[in-house]
């Protein structure tokens, strides 16, 4: 695996109901070279404060043709690695390598030396049909890209794989050091728009380091330890009717009117409270951090378009039981929401900035350590890409028809994206063994959502 023309045979990769075979692995490197005065790249202050593990984004592409062939594969892949490079050229950075530095002043930089980014092709006899009847999370992670000492320090990594029916997944695996979700679409935008030859969205690559300036940090800011117990994660389905229904319930006992991201991770966690507490009896004290994207909610708004991280967390407590009510956690999250970008947010990146920084993320360090030697906290985190266009992309057969992220380190996580049609909400879950077993059979939960219904071609 040297350059790009150069091929590797890997080992080939069995999970559950479905084998798939590596049938080339390439080096991508970007089609430019990256300028001297471009080589060090400066991470932000929330670049550093997050952790170095990789978010991984599979999407699923149906075949739109009566036929196939590995010809028709083997164009969409050169396709993919020639726009990937041109793409790299503008998004140098995930071209490189991270450097730590010994100098706690420097903190980690990123080395863009045009190393390049893993490419894989793999194969599988299995349909997409198939694999949609029932989608299971252990089966989809055989479609990450498997890591090797070789390509463990790599910031971006791509898996293309062919089904026997001639459709199509893609695979992305990028590193949260330098990305949140807002990033990965900016990333995504750019990709297709060179695919489709039109005009190019171009990423602003200054912008976060600019406002939030590295800074010497302690030792354990950038810290992350998986989760020791065994989970697993489900999937989830609300309608459009019935989150109507569940907010018309809710909207009785407050002053406004809820969002559909708001009433449907009210009831999920109070139903993954529920399923806790049933093991012990007893009413654990619980915190739910929920991701907020800074770049609107800054003074001046910071460009969609600007890498990083831009995403920092509020909490929401309950400490009694009677905080439960779906009415009254609603309340709570909108508070939240509120009290963070008029009190907080926007004092991020100015004079004293880093202070605030630093004296919110060692709260959430707190709570969080908190929550593994005390067994009377149970900590939640939430993501929503609601509102994201993540099955609009094409990058030249076709938009995808399903899309799913793959969670292997985290457990007590809720992430939330659109339906297909764009009115309802799906939902991915990741919680203990135990607690998931009870989860899945909440009467009160299942009123409002589906389990795993099968994905519609």
């Amino acid at each position: 695996m040297k350059n790009q023309n150069q091929t590797v045979i890997n080992s080939n990769i069995i999970s559950h109901n479905i084998k798939l075979e590596t049938l080339n692995t390439f080096l991508i490197k970007p089609s430019k070279p990256t300028p001297p005065n471009l080589k060090i790249f400066k991470l932000s202050l929330l670049d550093q404060l997050s952790p170095n593990i990789h978010g991984n984004s599979t999407f699923f592409f149906p075949n739109k043709y009566s036929s196939h062939s590995h010809s028709s594969f083997s164009h969409y892949s050169k396709l993919l690695q020639t726009s990937l490079s041109q793409t790299l050229s503008l998004f140098y950075p995930f071209a490189g390598r991270l450097q730590h530095s010994t100098d706690t002043r420097t903190g980690t930089t990123i080395h863009c030396n045009d190393d390049g980014v893993l490419f894989i092709e793999s194969q599988t006899t299995t349909t997409l049909s198939q694999l949609l009847t029932n989608p299971d999370f252990n089966t989809l992670e055989c479609f990450l890209p498997v890591p090797t000492t070789e390509n463990q320090n790599m910031l971006l990594l791509v898996r293309f794989t062919l089904f026997s029916c001639g459709s199509t997944a893609l695979t992305i695996s990028l590193t949260h050091k330098i990305s949140d979700f807002n990033t990965f679409m900016t990333f995504l935008n750019t990709w297709t728009a060179v695919c489709a030859a039109t005009p190019v969205p171009l990423p602003d690559l200054t912008t976060a380091s600019t406002l939030f300036p590295p800074r010497e940090l302690p030792e354990m800011s950038a810290s992350f330890t998986p989760s020791s117990k065994k989970f697993t994660s489900r999937r989830f389905i609300f309608h459009a009717c019935k989150i109507e229904e569940l907010k018309r319930e809710i909207k009785r006992e407050i002053e406004f009117f809820p969002s559909r991201v708001e009433v449907v991770l009210a009831l999920i966690w109070r139903c993954a409270l529920s399923a806790s507490r049933s093991k012990t009896r007893t009413f654990k004290r619980s915190v739910l951090f929920q991701a907020v994207n800074l770049r609107p909610r800054m003074d001046p708004a910071v460009p969609e378009t600007a890498v990083g991280n831009f995403v920092w967390s509020f909490v929401v407590t309950v400490e009694e039981e009677c905080h439960m009510a779906l009415h009254e956690t609603v309340k709570r999250m909108r508070n939240g929401m509120k009290e963070f970008i008029e009190n907080e947010a926007k004092t991020f990146k100015e004079e004293g900035g880093f202070k605030v920084v630093m004296e919110s993320f060692k709260d959430r360090v707190e709570t969080l350590i908190g929550s593994e030697n005390e067994e009377s906290v149970a900590i939640y985190k939430c993501s929503s890409w609601c509102k994201f266009p993540v099955l609009e992309f094409d990058f030249g057969w076709g938009k995808p028809v399903w899309n799913c992220c793959v969670n292997k380190l985290v457990s007590n996580t809720i992430a939330l994206m659109d339906t297909k049609d764009g009115d309802g909400v799906e939902a991915f879950v990741t919680l203990d063994e135990d607690d998931m077993e009870l989860f899945k059979q909440d009467e009160e939960l299942l009123h409002y959502a589906v389990l795993n219904p099968r994905i519609i071609i």
